[in-house]
């Protein structure tokens, strides 16, 4: 066999490590990873146990980890990883209901992000994914991670009891991508009871988000749920996009209702928070706050320009506690943004210009 010729374009190929029980999926994700220049399977190992010695040995940039696996779940291992050697993962998740709560526990551990894979048609169903499960791979490389803190480690949290306000005019839009799940339950779990009714957008897929919804309602104080179409937007109530639906607002009377649509992709996304951002400079304008959150790429950048455009007052997370960067990057650049703030400090914000005379303070 010739060998590849040492160059510094190889040496700066992303080196990934798979770790899955079946050989199939380990010899697709190894087929899928070597075909891009800019990455290179180094390893693909059959177990957690397996995996460490080859974690030691390789010294890989990304972990692919399957969910179930013998011997040791994908979970235990992940839990372990990110308290001892914290490093970028995606997990690959299976289309069930048992396959999405477990993937959204790995996130809340540390997983970066996760790619699925169906039930049968393993074969197909991956190798039709290649270039989505390539992108997360170069997003997990330049991913902040950060090491996990033991049980009981994190500081009191001092949540807001209320807001000083009440009213159904006002309404909270946010926007989330990689890094967003996690992001927007630390953000979430600061929101008050009497908060405005608030419309998420998080790029996930299909039969995620009701898990998502569900666990995030199990934890905050408000009401968190899955959006349907046409429900009145409610204060205390959080309404997520579904995976593969687009979220908008729009006004039926005095109210704000939801809409769902199965319209194209917008900026690549469906749901995407192109769209309900637009929605929120067209029917909501002065009386919304925007919140951009971590995550890659620039939807939702030129649509909350339009929103702030429109008198909103509009919040992206900083850098320095971004999983990713880009979509508040590129609001920031658009100039689509009043404030930039640490994740822990944005919903102290929201609520303190609430409280403070409402939104007569967001225009000082």
């Amino acid at each position: 066999m010739q060998l590849q010729p040492f160059t510094a374009a190889v040496a700066n190929r992303i080196k990934v490590l798979i770790i899955d029980d079946s050989a199939l999926v380990r010899s697709l994700m190894t087929a899928i990873i070597d075909s891009q220049p800019d990455m290179h399977a180094v390893g693909a190992a059959p177990n957690p146990l397996v995996a460490r010695e080859m974690i030691r040995a390789l010294d890989p940039d990304v972990l692919t980890l399957d969910v179930e696996m013998p011997k040791m779940d994908g979970i235990e291992f992940l839990d372990r990883l990110m308290r001892l050697r914290p490093m970028p993962v995606l997990m690959v998740s299976s289309l069930t209901e048992r396959g999405a709560e477990v993937t959204m526990k790995a996130l809340e551990l540390g997983a970066v992000d996760f790619v699925t894979k169906p039930r049968i048609g393993i074969a197909e169903g991956l190798s039709g994914s290649a270039g989505d499960i390539a992108d997360k791979i170069r997003i997990a490389a330049r991913a902040r991670v950060r090491r996990k803190a033991p049980p009981g480690a994190d500081a009191p949290r001092k949540p807001i009891e209320r807001s000083g306000y009440s009213g159904t005019e006002k309404l909270i839009l946010v926007g989330s991508s990689t890094g967003g799940t996690e992001a927007l339950r630390e953000m979430l779990l600061d929101f008050p009871p009497d908060c405005p009714g608030t419309l998420i957008t998080q790029h996930m897929p299909a039969g995620f988000t009701k898990s998502f919804a569900d666990r995030l309602d199990s934890l905050c104080r408000i009401s968190v749920k899955e959006a349907e179409h046409g429900e009145r937007v409610l204060p205390g109530h959080a309404y997520i996009a579904p995976g593969d639906r687009h979220l908008s607002v729009s006004r039926s009377g005095a109210n704000y209702v939801t809409q769902l649509s199965d319209e194209p992709p917008v900026n690549r996304h469906r749901p995407s928070v192109e769209v309900l951002f637009r929605s929120g400079a067209r029917c909501v304008g002065a009386n919304a706050f925007g919140i951009m959150l971590t995550g890659m790429g620039k939807d939702g950048a030129q649509a909350m320009l339009e929103l702030r455009q429109s008198g909103a007052w509009n919040i992206a997370q900083d850098e320095a506690s971004c999983v990713v960067f880009g979509m508040p990057r590129e609001a920031i650049a658009l100039g689509a943004v009043q404030e930039v703030l640490p994740l822990g400090e944005i919903a102290g914000q929201v609520f303190k210009r609430l409280g403070a005379g409402g939104m007569r303070a967001m225009r000082v």
